[in-house]
């Protein structure tokens, strides 16, 4: 049997600027512990569901989804949370999960569900009071695109983008906020294989859908890493030319992005087109990444002309990343400065086997390995993009998946 109770709203409040919670439990004494913190959150409209037949997807029956869910799993949390997934992506609304779910297979199911945040057990009211107010402000967007764009491409071939792109994505959706990490390499893009996600949605589909697209579908249409950093790029056996892609459809999904997310991380083909072309323009920041030699040089001294002359993207929103950074190297830094006309260059050491084995794993360097010499540079490069900004405490869905992959 299937209960559901409506809270009264706080006087004075209209409804319509409201939006639906719906808690879920097989456990009363539970439940009746989330309604009663739930119940000082003065920008949703709760309802509870008691589920006690032989259901096990909490949406079960419903004819008109909540936008948000907040769902205590019960021991049948692998049948729960299955059942989450073999619903559309589009009918699978934000998702707060509480419960006995401490185990990795756990924590990886509840992020491909949608999970915002994972509460541990008992539940604190000032921490779900905090996830919701989070989540009303996802749902809200942000009409005027303050998100942050950081776009990233290799000086030449094998530089190091998108090692740079995934876990400065990684650190920035753990100390700046959410976090979109968009592949626009439309035919060899690997993002994906890097933070090991399996995208059941790729970048075409959005991008054909994109002008009746709102915040809440974006985020459903991309892969989950964790509750602050969402990953969307192409899927495997997926052919796709620029061509294919108008240039209005872009901008329409940067500022879609922008809106939707804190910081928006693009890993970019090494190519000018018009979508690289269009990227590159908007970008608050554009990391170009070169090694030492005179190839990459050449390479990234005529990249950085065509950003200042052709594209006209001003000197002080570029920098320049040496990956795998040899002191011994006969072209110095000093060479690479004078031939890119930049005063500051930022490092990554070489740390071939650590980069190896993360790249590997499908695991951010922050987590494989967070005391290695790259990771320390990575974090040092983090904060320089933050820079005055407050940096967030990180989410607790992101704190377990971390101590998971610690142990």
């Amino acid at each position: 049997m299937l209960n559901s109770k409506e809270l009264t709203l706080p006087h004075g409040t209209a409804s319509k600027q409201l939006l639906r919670l719906l808690i879920s439990s097989r456990d009363a004494k539970a439940l009746q512990h989330l309604e009663n913190i739930c119940q000082h959150a003065t920008s949703v409209q709760v309802s509870t569901r008691l589920v006690s037949n032989g259901h096990t997807d909490p949406l079960y029956g419903l004819t008109q989804l909540p936008d948000f869910l907040l769902l205590r799993v019960s021991h049948l949390w692998r049948e729960e949370l299955a059942a989450l997934l073999q619903r559309p992506v589009h009918e699978r609304p934000p998702l707060l999960i509480c419960g006995p779910l401490d185990e990795r297979e756990g924590i990886r199911l509840a992020m491909q569900a949608g999970a915002r945040d994972f509460l541990p057990e008992p539940v604190a009211a000032e921490e779900l009071l905090g996830a919701l107010n989070r989540m009303v402000k996802e749902a809200h967007g942000n009409s005027a695109g303050n998100g942050k764009l950081l776009a990233v491409i290799n000086a030449k071939g094998g530089s190091g983008a998108t090692l740079l792109a995934c876990n400065l994505a990684h650190q920035l959706s753990v100390k700046g906020g959410s976090t979109l990490l968009l592949d626009l390499d439309l035919q060899f893009g690997s993002v994906a294989h890097y933070l090991d996600v399996q995208p059941s949605h790729s970048h075409v589909e959005v991008l054909q859908q994109i002008e009746g697209m709102d915040n809440v579908a974006l985020r459903g249409f991309c892969s989950h890493f964790s509750p602050t950093l969402h990953v969307l790029g192409g899927r495997e056996n997926e052919l796709c030319l620029p061509m294919d892609i108008r240039h209005e459809q872009l901008e329409a999904l940067l500022h879609l992005a922008r809106s939707s997310y804190d910081w928006v991380v693009v890993d970019l083909p090494r190519q000018i087109d018009h979508l690289t072309g269009i990227t590159l323009e908007q970008a608050d920041q554009v990391l170009i990444v070169v090694q030492q030699s005179i190839s990459h040089l050449k390479d990234a001294s005529r990249l950085a002309r065509i950003l200042r002359d052709d594209l006209g993207v001003h000197k002080s929103h570029m920098q320049v990343v040496v990956n795998r950074y040899n002191k011994a190297s006969p072209i110095t830094l000093h060479d690479i400065a004078a031939a890119l006309q930049c005063n500051e260059l930022q490092k990554l050491p070489n740390d071939f086997a650590v980069v190896s084995e993360s790249q590997n794993s499908g695991v951010p360097l922050d987590l494989q390995a967070p005391r290695a010499p790259i990771t320390v540079a990575l974090h040092e490069m983090t904060v320089g993009l933050l820079g005055n900004t407050v940096v967030r405490e990180q989410g607790l869905l992101t704190r377990a998946f971390s101590r998971l992959f610690r142990e």
